[in-house]
């Protein structure tokens, strides 16, 4: 807990646009923020003191460290663990080490959960071949093969229907310890719910959202999601659990499959803010940035709660390579109660995330149509 009379210092290891969020969110608040990077990318650039270095020298993170209350992390393989052994206890680091180090790869994550008694869909982890091949034919021949580590937005997952597609997913995605192979889920829907849990254990859960993927990557995310009120109580349960069961500090995010009988099945877990969670910024009391930063420095955390009907967010992603520009900002902003959020990214290229646009409504419907107006205006 920060002295009581001085405003804390919030350090962030990373320069992308959660750090950014992240970093606006805390700077609000009066909270000193710094940032390390180990090269500029523009998000964070003018945000706080921004320091670029190499962050896996134990002396720059030393001097980073130094002066912090607190440091976080802006994706799960920033170097904690550095950070905490240089801290040596006297700055706190959330997550910690040992939380981002079972999530971040994905057969200890499963393993976590498992053991916590959390519903997952079937999977096993295969050291060899011929276990990824037994595990094919024993899931029916269609499954989900995903690398352990360093998959996201899409890249690091396959969906395998035959035996020809699992040895190339084996020779693209299989490390040293294997590959994750999972059964294929007919879910009904994709949900999201994201969790703020401080050191103290103080918990507040946000409301359950509907994702929509489009090539593999999130593409829009809708609140209130449309399920009915059991199946979103066990949601937010769920994720609850999630959270305790991987000790987590900050924020997290929880992915879901809906199956056609109601029941829930965890998907995938993300130790910080998180794309599903951006509509918070316009919809809710408190945005899950501003909880994120109040839980890693143990301040009270604020109410999730819905303070708008609906509300949709779009992702904007890059349409060409090359310098941003600020194409369509003039006709994005003229569409009615659009809210645009642009990342900072001096380089654009096709399907990078490059912002988002969320607009608040009445009903949901309302909110897409805008929301979706806004999002295709932009050519970034």
């Amino acid at each position: 807990m920060p002295h009581h009379s001085l405003f804390p210092t919030l350090g962030i290891l990373g320069g992308g646009q959660l750090g950014r969020m992240s970093a606006l969110a805390a700077l609000r608040m009066g909270i000193r923020v710094k940032t390390l990077s180990p090269s500029a990318s523009g998000p964070v650039d003018h945000i706080g003191e921004s320091v670029i270095g190499d962050w896996n020298d134990p002396d720059v993170m030393a001097a980073f460290v130094q002066d912090c209350d607190a440091v976080t992390v802006e994706s799960e393989w920033a170097p904690a663990d550095l950070a905490e052994s240089v801290a040596g206890g006297a700055t706190h680091v959330w997550p910690s080490s040992e939380t981002l180090r079972v999530i971040r790869h994905k057969g200890r994550q499963k393993t976590a959960l498992a053991q916590a008694g959390i519903a997952l869909p079937e999977y096993r982890l295969c050291a060899t071949y011929g276990e990824a091949e037994a595990a094919f034919l024993q899931y029916g021949s269609k499954v989900v093969a995903k690398r352990f580590e360093g998959s996201y937005d899409g890249y690091g997952n396959a969906t395998v229907r035959s035996k020809e597609e699992l040895a190339e997913a084996w020779a693209q995605l299989s490390a040293d310890d294997g590959l994750l192979i999972e059964s294929f889920v007919p879910f009904v829907r994709e949900l999201a719910v994201m969790v703020a849990r401080s050191y103290s254990g103080e918990c507040v859960v946000y409301p359950v959202v509907d994702t929509e993927q489009k090539d593999h990557r999130c593409h829009a995310v809708t609140v209130p999601a449309s399920i009915s009120e059991a199946v979103n109580g066990m949601a937010q349960k769920l994720a609850l659990k999630a959270a305790n069961a991987t000790a987590l500090v900050g924020l997290l995010g929880v992915e879901l499959f809906e199956l056609e009988n109601g029941d829930l099945l965890v998907n995938e877990l993300a130790p910080r803010p998180h794309n599903t969670g951006h509509y918070t910024i316009e919809a809710c009391h408190t945005s899950q940035f501003e909880n994120h930063v109040r839980s890693v420095l143990n301040l009270p955390l604020g109410a999730p709660s819905l303070r708008v009907p609906a509300a949709v967010m779009i992702n904007v992603l890059g349409k060409r390579a090359g310098e941003l520009r600020a194409d369509g900002l003039e006709e994005a902003l003229a569409v009615p109660g659009a809210a645009i959020h642009i990342y900072g990214k001096t380089e654009t290229r096709p399907q990078r995330k490059m912002g988002h646009v969320t607009v608040t409504a009445e009903d949901a419907k309302s909110a897409r149509r805008l929301a979706e107006t806004a999002a295709s205006a932009l050519n970034l």
